[in-house]
């Protein structure tokens, strides 16, 4: 069976039992929240999330590799005047089953508009939480690097005895820093918030993100023709963001005018790939690479 470069149709529990263990290279998804698309996905109550994910937890633990990541873009949501947990919950059960809860990044949407409640303000951030099967796996820190910024213009230029060696924190926490490690240096790592704005275009979709968002992970987690899976694909963008990385993809979807959407969007993309490829001089982004 095939499924390399697919779209399909099903619902992914179903699906992925069809599929070998140990395929999947990178899983990046955004599960329909709680209590959202009601007129597509049925709308899962908060009470009942983490019920309805964790029989396709277990299918994304048997097809991922044991170096494989598990990128979850998912939000807690305020049910009688309080932040529901089932976020929290999914996060303990999945610890439970298995899964290693290995990092959290904030997706920060810096386009959001202001909003009016009695009680808070509006969110303008999202949740993506990586789970490993393993505490080894795969991560190409240096293809997601940024420029050092002005911040060392002045900090670097005149370093003390301290900042020369590796100076330990004086909280015990055991982590220490050489400031001296960054003279000379054109980009650094990036912290683990990420910001973007949203998508300003939905994309005949209820809930598209912006294709910066996979394309980021994808560069993180992967190398060229590794497959990459979304489970949830919706409008294709996690699929159009391997593709232009020299990924492979699967992408299954319940919705059947998503799938259409999803592999229209695909096809477009492949015809033109040879235009940006003549264009540009090629359209796979490496490892090595911004």
């Amino acid at each position: 069976m095939n499924i390399e470069n697919q779209i399909m149709l099903g619902d992914c529990e179903k699906v992925l039992k069809t599929l070998p263990g140990n395929c999947i290279d990178l899983i990046f998804t955004s599960p329909p929240y709680a209590d959202q698309r009601k007129t597509t996905y049925g709308g899962i109550k908060p009470d009942e999330y983490v019920n309805w994910f964790m029989p396709k937890a277990t299918e994304f633990f048997r097809v991922l590799k044991p170096q494989g990541t598990f990128i979850l873009n998912i939000k807690e949501r305020v049910v009688n005047g309080e932040r529901h947990t089932y976020v929290i919950d999914l996060i303990h059960k999945m610890r439970e089953c298995g899964w290693l809860w290995t990092e959290e990044f904030i997706w920060h949407k810096k386009n959001s508009y202001p909003g009016k409640w009695p009680n808070r303000f509006r969110d303008n951030w999202e949740r993506l939480l990586q789970f490993n099967k393993n505490k080894k796996f795969y991560m190409y820190q240096e293809a997601v690097m940024v420029p050092v910024g002005d911040w060392a213009k002045d900090r670097l230029s005149n370093l003390s005895d301290t900042d020369k060696i590796r100076d330990e924190s004086k909280v015990g926490s055991g982590f220490g820093k050489n400031i001296s490690n960054w003279v000379g240096r054109q980009k650094v790592y990036p912290n683990n918030v990420i910001h973007l704005a949203t998508e300003c275009s939905n994309r005949n979709h209820s809930a598209a993100f912006p294709i910066d968002l996979p394309l980021w992970f994808i560069k993180l987690f992967t190398k060229p023709n590794d497959l990459v899976l979304d489970p949830f694909i919706g409008s294709g963008t996690t699929a159009v963001a391997a593709l232009q990385l020299g990924r492979k993809y699967l992408g299954i979807d319940t919705e059947k005018n998503y799938v259409e959407l999803s592999n229209n969007r695909l096809t477009d993309l492949q015809i033109r790939l040879p235009i940006i490829a003549e264009n540009s001089g090629a359209y796979q982004v490496d490892n090595d690479e911004e």
